[in-house]
Order: C-alpha cells, then sequence, then structure tokens
C-alpha cells in the first residue's frame, strides 16, 4: 500500500465515524413497521378499581379537542371520592404528558411527593397541587397493556415506547383526591380549568 492511498484512508476514517454516529443517533426517528400494537384489539373500560365500580363521566368539551388527535382512546371516571383519566394509548406520543403540566398551567402550584405504592403494591408516580384552599392529590403511572411493565412517569414511558422498549399499547392512569378538609366533595374535573 502507497503512502498515498494509506493518507487518504486515514482522511476518511474521521468522516465515517462521524456520519455512522448521526446515523445511529437519527435511527430511532425515523418510521418503524406497525408492530404489536396496531393488531391488539381495544378491549373495552375498565368498570372498576380496587374494587370499587367506576362511573363513566362524559369528557368536557376542551377534553372532546384534546382527544381528538390523541392516538388512543381518553375517558373519564369517578369512584364516589375519586376522578379516574384512563387512557387507552397506541404508541409513543408527547400528547401523553405529566399531570402535573396541566395543573401548573391552570394555576395551581405543585409539590412533589415521593413514589408511592397502593394497597396493591403497585407504584405510582405522585404530587399535591394546591390552589386556594383546595389541595389535591394526583397519582399517575402508565402500564403496558401486554407484558404489564409499569413506568411511573410520562417521560420515561416515552422513551421506552419510542425507542421499541415496550410494544404497547398502554394504560395511562391518572387518579385524582381531594385532600383538604374545607373541601370534602370528590373532584369536580377531570383536568384543572384555567383561570
Amino acid at each position: 500500500m502507497s503512502s498515498r492511498q494509506v493518507y487518504l484512508t486515514d482522511q476518511r476514517l474521521p468522516a465515517l465515524f462521524v456520519a455512522a454516529c448521526a446515523l445511529a443517533a437519527l435511527a430511532p426517528l425515523f418510521p418503524r413497521p406497525a408492530d404489536a400494537t396496531a393488531t391488539v384489539a381495544f378491549p373495552g373500560w375498565p368498570t372498576a378499581f380496587d374494587g370499587r365500580s367506576l362511573v363513566a363521566r362524559p369528557l368536557l368539551a376542551r377534553e372532546q379537542r384534546f382527544a381528538a388527535g390523541f392516538p388512543g382512546r381518553i375517558a373519564t371516571f369517578g369512584d364516589g371520592r375519586r376522578l379516574f383519566v384512563v387512557r387507552w394509548v397506541t404508541r409513543a406520543t408527547r400528547r401523553l404528558h405529566p399531570a402535573a403540566d396541566c395543573y401548573r398551567g391552570a394555576g395551581y402550584t405543585i409539590v412533589p411527593r415521593p413514589l408511592a405504592r397502593d394497597e396493591a403494591g403497585r407504584a405510582w408516580g405522585s404530587f399535591t397541587a394546591r390552589r386556594g384552599t383546595t389541595r389535591l392529590r394526583v397519582r399517575e403511572r402508565i402500564v403496558d397493556a401486554t407484558d404489564a411493565t409499569a413506568f411511573t412517569d410520562a417521560s420515561s414511558w416515552y422513551w421506552a415506547a419510542l425507542l421499541d422498549r415496550g410494544r404497547g399499547p398502554w394504560w395511562a392512569w391518572t387518579v385524582v383526591e381531594t385532600e383538604s378538609v374545607e373541601q370534602s366533595a370528590p373532584p369536580s374535573a377531570s383536568l384543572p380549568e384555567r383561570r
């Protein structure tokens, strides 16, 4: 091999390496062939949670607008003391975002809480939303409908779903309970009302 050939090869190596790194970094953003999410039929909405019957509530107009572009389905339920926002999600999406973002945007002060475990041992992301005398305890989790892999925050779910570490579809649960003594009735709206 002549010195000229070695020089040309050495010149191209860094450029090829940078190009390979760029392609590897962009690979998750390229569309993938249809996967299992297209073949899993929607099983219907749950009828109970922790042994309590869920009563369907109609979506508010703003929730209907949001649901129109959502990749899956959205419904709200009550059980007499808690409010549930339940989503059936068919693909990775930024439209499934942390509930804290909604409450913060509606004027609530958000106080993070430690990871919570319920009576069934399920892990939940959790925070308190405060506005005036209203204090709401909000819990959320996302569960893969096919293998029960669970996430306690939307960001870790999003990246796992985007990078194909979860096949989906997923159930996303947000549970809202009133904490304050001043307001003993169950929460009245599925998503916070903007001021």
